[in-house]
């Protein structure tokens, strides 16, 4: 999983203004999951595809150990944590090295992506005391998310187990699949983890920008044929937020194959929108959050004193 791990640059255009960060799902790849399969066609780092449109970005994807036992296993709470964590570090550190610590961030997620991502800004945002402050930086850059096929909601354990188990028949090999029932105690134990997460997201939501994408094709399950995330838990209905659905099933609908294809120009016009929006806004947020931090330290030294 060499190959797979860490923060990858796609894309560095001129004097960047905005870091655009993709985060693949359920057995994803950091590559692989945005390419078409037949025509290999990479839209986040072809030239004529996303780069065009965002010429002062640096464009990155993230990869890591997607496997449904590494994500949806009896420790799936620590491994999807340390995922979080991993993900913060590695773009501090990034960001560090660039002297860019304070560039606006904007996040492509896709499925289970989604979920790593709110449990890294989550994580990112508690992290204000004096040693990990650094660490601080990620959710005050955060300008938005696209969460393409994210599985938000889930009215009980049992829904979000079901949409757990069409992941795995459709993203996964056979000989998983085969294995389904050994997995079902996991799958009801990582349900309730990925609504505990939504749940420790919540709060910070008006903080973003936030648009959110469900599939409007089905996928063929070998038996059936169904919604992997439903629109219902992929896009819920909340104010001051996007919704569109895309013309493709949950696979295929991170993967463009040309400017003309179907829910591109969506997708793109709105992180062209957010581009634009997000220096002002990030630039006023860390006036306040160094302000924050600032008005902390002298808190703390105050009870030291005392």
């Amino acid at each position: 999983m060499v190959e797979n791990s860490g923060l990858a640059e796609l894309y560095r255009g001129e004097d960047p203004v905005v870091d655009i960060v993709a985060v693949h799902g359920l057995n994803g790849h950091r590559l692989k999951t945005w390419t078409t399969k037949d025509t290999n066609r990479f839209w986040l780092g072809d030239a004529d595809l996303l780069p065009s449109h965002l010429k002062r970005s640096r464009i990155l994807t993230f990869g890591y150990d997607a496997a449904v036992t590494a994500l949806l296993g009896k420790t799936s709470s620590d491994r999807i944590l340390q995922h979080a964590q991993t993900l913060v570090a590695e773009l501090v550190a990034d960001r560090e090295l660039e002297d860019a610590a304070e560039r606006p961030i904007i996040f492509i997620c896709h499925s289970l992506g989604g979920i790593i991502v709110k449990r890294a800004l989550a994580y990112s945002a508690s992290r204000t005391s004096k040693l990990v402050a650094h660490l601080h930086s990620i959710f005050v850059s955060t300008f938005g998310i696209l969460f393409l096929g994210t599985p938000h909601n889930g009215s009980s354990k049992a829904n979000l187990a079901s949409t757990s188990r069409r992941m795995i028949s459709a993203l996964t090999p056979s000989k998983v699949v085969d294995s389904q029932g050994q997995l079902v105690d996991a799958l009801a134990e990582g349900s309730e983890i990925l609504q505990n997460i939504t749940d420790m997201f919540v709060p910070l939501m008006k903080n973003f920008r936030i648009y959110f994408f469900w599939e409007q094709q089905k996928t063929d399950l070998g038996t059936t044929l169904a919604y992997i995330v439903e629109e219902n838990s992929a896009a819920p209905i909340l104010d001051n937020t996007e919704r569109a659905g895309l013309p493709y099933g949950h696979s295929g609908m991170v993967k463009f194959e040309s400017r003309s294809s179907p829910g591109y120009r969506l997708v793109v016009a709105a992180l062209i929108r957010y581009s634009k929006e997000a220096p002002d806004l990030v630039s006023s947020r860390w006036l306040h959050a160094t302000e924050m931090l600032k008005t902390k330290r002298q808190n703390e030294a105050a009870e030291l004193v005392n």
